[in-house]
């Protein structure tokens, strides 16, 4: 099995495990998860094992806000499951190997498609949230670094919290706190905190890769016969 789809398989069998066997399934998925990321991790390259250990620092701070501070959406069990954040690692490690692989105008496509499905949300009142997400989208787009992947990332996302939300892993609030916008479960263009995600590791990653010493030349320069 390729990895592309030995990591979809994972994050599909863990959510499933998660709500469908009720006392131990979010214990069973938070090890599984862990082990799996854990090993891949292992075997990464090194600038690849920075950009996961990133990944999953800030998912953890952005679920510990979105979820529990915030309240845009709820687990079924009122917390953040330990396997959360190794698994937006996991979906970013997806992310990277199909960005690799997609098309150029992916890109443009994305977007122009996504935006009429936003602009009717937001008309009928159904989901103002999503105008909101999708100019962040469109901001991380002309602003990062990888366009590609956040286009992938956008429909990846968007596939996973239909996924969970169909599952009942997590439940959006009709009401997003303090904004008052409403929204759909899940938003269409949920896609945008992801891709928000994704920019911060790229940013995070480029700015703290190490910097090769410069070449010293040698201080007396030997003169040769002519």
């Amino acid at each position: 099995m390729s990895r592309p789809l030995a990591i979809a398989a994972v994050i599909a069998a863990g959510l499933a495990l998660d709500q469908g066997v009720e006392f131990w399934g979010q214990t069973l998925t938070n090890v599984g998860i862990w082990t799996v990321f854990l090993y891949w991790l292992r075997q990464a390259p090194p600038d690849d094992q920075r950009a996961l250990a990133i990944c999953v620092f800030y998912a953890t701070l952005g679920e510990i806000f979105l979820s529990l501070v915030w309240g845009l959406y709820e687990y079924r069990l009122a917390n953040v499951p330990l396997f959360v954040p190794p698994g937006h690692a996991l979906l970013f490690m997806l992310g990277r190997i199909l960005a690799e692989r997609a098309p150029g105008w992916i890109q443009w496509f994305v977007p122009l498609a996504a935006a009429p499905f936003v602009l009717v949300l937001a008309w009928s009142g159904l989901g103002t949230l999503d105008g909101l997400l999708f100019a962040l989208f469109l901001l991380c787009m002309l602003s990062g670094r990888a366009g590609r992947l956040y286009a992938v990332m956008f429909m990846l996302s968007l596939a996973m919290e239909i996924y969970g939300t169909w599952l009942g892993n997590w439940t959006w609030a009709e009401e997003a706190p303090w904004l008052g916008f409403t929204t759909i479960n899940p938003p269409l263009a949920a896609g945008a905190f992801y891709c928000m995600l994704d920019m911060l590791i790229v940013a995070t990653v480029a700015r703290h890769r190490p910097v090769p010493p410069p070449a010293v030349a040698p201080a007396f320069a030997v003169a040769q016969p002519k």
